[in-house]
C-alpha cells in the first residue's frame, strides 16, 4: 500500500504530501488543476526518465518521494536480499532531479541507479495512465498474467527446471565446439611443438649443470696441464716437494730425540705431510679423469643451444618450457576426444529436449483450460461495464521448429520454438461489437472501451494479481450515466483486493470513495500553485454535487450527491 506521496518543486506543484489510505482513493478537480502532474508524478517515482524541465521555476530540484507499506510483499523482500538494500516494512522509494541534470534515485535511502527505482515500480504498482503504462496492452505480459490467474506455479517450476538444464547443456555444447575449433586450427601448430620440445625434454636445473660441464670440457687441456704441473712439482722431480719434506722431517726427529719440545712440531709437521699427500692425491685422480674428447664437447654444446632456443620460443625459462609442454598436451589430448564428448553431451540434450517438452505440454495444457474460464469472467465483466455485445478470446498458438538450426523441444515427437515460459505465444484478443471478429486487444483504439477493457481484465485477474496497488488516469473516458456507476462498482469491488488510486470527473465514480481528495489551482506570489487536499464528509458532498452541476452548486445537486453516496455507503 501507498500511505505517503510527497512531491516538492515538481511543475506547479511546490510542496504537498498526500496521506493515500487503504480501499478506493478518488482525486478530482477542475481541468488544467494539476491532476496529471500527480500520474506524471508517480510515473517518474517507478522509474519513468527525467526531464529538467519538471524541475519548478526557481527551485534546485525536483523530490518525489513514496512511502510503501510492504509488510506483506515479499517479492519486494526478495527484491532487496538480491540487491543488498536493507528492508523494513516501510519501504521509501525517491527520486531527485536537479535542474543542472543530474538525477539521483534512493531505496531506503541508499544510492540506487535508475533501473533498480523501476524494478521495484514493477514489484509495487500498476499504473495505468491514459496512453502509457498499460501493462495490459503490451503483448508480452499476458502470458504472466494467464499464468497468474491459473496459480500454476508447481508446473511453472517444473517447466523452468528443464528449461535452464537444457540452456546451460546448451551452452556447454556451443563453448565445446567453439574450443574444437579453435583447436582444430591450432592441432598442427601444437603438434610440432610437442614433437619439438619433447625432442630436447629438457629438465629443471639441467642447463645449469651443462654449462658447468661446457666449461671444463672447453678447457681440458689446460685443466690437464696445470694438474700435472702440480703433480711433477710434488712428486714427478728428482728434487721434489715431497723428497724436500721427507729431509726436513728427519732433522726435526733427530731434534726432537735431543729436545722433547719439538714433539707437538714434529707431530704437526707430520699432518701437514698428510694434508699434502692427500691434495697430491686429488690433483692425480682429476688429472687422470680430465676427457679431451672433442665429440662430447659438441654434444653438450648442441643440447644447451637446443634448451636455450626452447626457453626464447616459450616463456624465457625452462621451467615455462615444461609448464607450456603440459597445458598444449592436454588440449591435444582434449582435442583427440572431442568426438566422444560431444556426441555424449548431445544425448544429455535430446533427452532433456524431451522432458522440457513434456513438461512444456503440462503447462500449455492448463494454460488451454484456465483460458476458457478467463475467456468467460471477462466477458461477463465486460457486460457489467456496459460492452454486452463483446467476445473475449485468449488466443494460445505454438510454433513449429522448421529450420534446422533452430532451438527447440519435442513434444509428441514434434519440434516447437520454445522460451523461458515454455512453447505457448499468448495473446488477448477481442471484439466490442456484435458480429465483428475478435482482434488483439493492443489494436483496439476507443478511449472509452479500451478503459473498460481494462477495468474488465483487471477485475477478472484481481484474485491473483500480485502487484498490490493499481493507479488509474481517467477511467472513465468515454462512459457516463448508467455505464459510468457499474465502473464506479467495479473500482470499489476492486479495492476490497487492491489499493486503488482513480483520477476522475464523474460523480457516480467519486461518490463511491473511500477516501477523497480534490486538486487544486491557486495564485501564491504571482505565481500558479497545485495543491491537494483529503476532503471532510461535507466536502465531498460538495465536491461530488459540484461534478454533477458544474460550478454552481444547487440543493437538487447537493441532495443527489448525498443519495449517491448513500448508495456507496449500503
Amino acid at each position: 500500500m501507498l500511505k505517503t506521496l510527497l512531491i516538492k518543486d515538481y511543475a506547479l506543484i511546490e510542496n504537498i504530501e498526500v496521506p493515500f489510505e487503504k480501499g478506493l482513493n478518488i482525486i478530482t478537480g477542475e481541468t488544467g488543476a494539476g491532476k496529471s502532474i500527480l500520474i506524471d508524478a508517480m510515473g517518474l517515482l517507478l522509474g519513468e526518465r527525467a526531464s529538467t524541465e519538471v524541475v519548478r521555476k526557481g527551485a534546485e530540484k525536483s523530490i518525489v518521494e513514496g512511502i510503501f507499506d510492504v509488510t506483506s510483499n515479499k517479492s519486494v523482500k526478495m527484491f532487496c536480499a538480491q540487491n543488498e538494500i536493507d528492508f523494513t516494512d516501510e519501504f521509501i522509494v525517491r527520486r531527485e532531479v536537479s535542474v543542472k541534470g543530474s538525477n539521483r534515485c534512493f531505496l531506503n535511502d541508499s544510492p540506487v541507479a535508475l533501473n533498480l527505482i523501476k524494478e521495484a515500480g514493477d514489484l509495487l504498482v500498476d499504473l495505468h495512465g491514459q496512453h502509457e503504462h498499460q501493462s495490459l496492452l503490451h503483448t508480452e505480459t499476458h502470458i504472466g498474467l494467464l499464468d497468474s490467474f491459473a496459480n500454476h506455479e508447481n508446473l511453472l517450476s517444473e517447466y523452468s527446471k528443464n528449461y535452464y538444464e537444457l540452456n546451460a547443456l546448451q551452452k556447454e555444447l556451443k563453448e565445446l565446439r567453439e574450443k574444437e575449433n579453435s583447436l582444430n586450427e591450432k592441432r598442427e601448430l601444437y603438434q610440432f611443438q610437442i614433437k619439438e620440445i619433447d625432442a630436447v625434454n629438457p629438465q629443471i636445473d639441467e642447463e645449469e649443470k651443462l654449462a658447468q660441464e661446457l666449461n671444463i670440457l672447453e678447457n681440458s687441456e689446460k685443466l690437464l696441464s696445470i694438474t700435472s704441473d702440480i703433480y711433477s712439482l710434488l712428486y714427478g722431480n728428482e728434487d721434489s716437494i715431497t723428497d724436500q719434506l721427507g729431509a726436513v722431517k728427519h732433522k726435526l726427529s733427530e731434534i726432537e730425540r735431543i729436545d722433547k719440545s719439538f714433539t707437538e712440531t714434529l707431530s704437526n709437521f707430520d699432518s701437514a705431510v698428510a694434508l699434502l699427500n692427500e691434495v697430491s692425491g686429488f690433483v692425480r685422480s682429476y688429472k687422470d679423469r680430465i676427457d679431451l674428447d672433442p665429440e662430447k664437447l659438441e654434444e653438450i654444446r648442441e643440447r644447451l643451444g637446443s634448451i636455450i632456443l626452447l626457453k626464447k620460443k616459450y616463456g624465457g625459462s625452462v621451467s615455462s618450457v615444461i609448464e607450456h609442454r603440459e597445458k598444449i598436451g592436454s588440449e591435444f589430448e582434449l582435442a583427440e576426444n572431442f568426438a566422444q564428448r560431444i556426441s555424449d553431451l548431445n544425448k544429455q540434450i535430446d533427452s532433456v529436449r524431451k522432458s522440457s517438452g513434456a513438461a512444456a505440454k503440462k503447462l500449455s495444457g492448463e494454460r488451454n483450460t484456465v483460458s476458457k474460464k478467463v475467456k468467460k469472467e471477462v466477458e461477463t465483466a465486460l457486460k457489467h461495464l456496459g460492452i454486452s455485445d463483446s467476445q473475449f478470446e485468449v488466443r494460445i498458438t505454438n510454433y513449429t521448429a522448421e529450420d534446422a538450426s533452430e532451438n527447440f523441444l519435442v513434444v509428441d515427437s514434434k519440434k516447437y520454438k520454445f522460451n523461458n515460459l515454455g512453447i505457448d505465444d499468448v495473446e488477448f484478443y477481442i471484439s466490442t461489437n456484435a458480429g465483428e471478429d475478435t482482434k488483439p486487444l493492443v489494436k483496439v483504439a476507443s478511449g472509452g472501451e479500451i478503459s473498460r477493457i481494462m477495468l474488465a481484465l483487471k477485475s477478472t485477474l484481481a484474485k491473483t494479481d500480485k502487484l498490490p496497488i493499481l493507479i488509474f488516469d481517467e477511467i472513465d473516458t468515454g462512459v457516463s450515466g448508467r455505464i459510468a456507476q457499474k465502473v464506479g462498482q467495479t473500482l470499489k469491488e476492486l479495492a476490497s483486493v487492491h489499493q486503488i488510486i482513480a483520477i476522475t470527473h464523474l460523480p457516480q465514480i467519486a461518490g463511491l470513495a473511500d477516501v477523497h481528495f480534490a486538486v487544486e489551482k491557486r495564485k501564491s506570489a504571482e505565481r500558479v500553485v497545485s495543491s491537494i487536499r483529503k476532503l471532510e464528509i461535507e466536502e465531498r458532498i460538495e465536491e461530488v454535487a459540484k461534478l454533477m452541476s458544474g460550478e454552481e452548486i444547487t440543493e437538487a445537486a447537493l441532495n443527489g450527491a448525498r443519495e449517491l453516496m448513500n448508495i456507496s455507503a449500503k
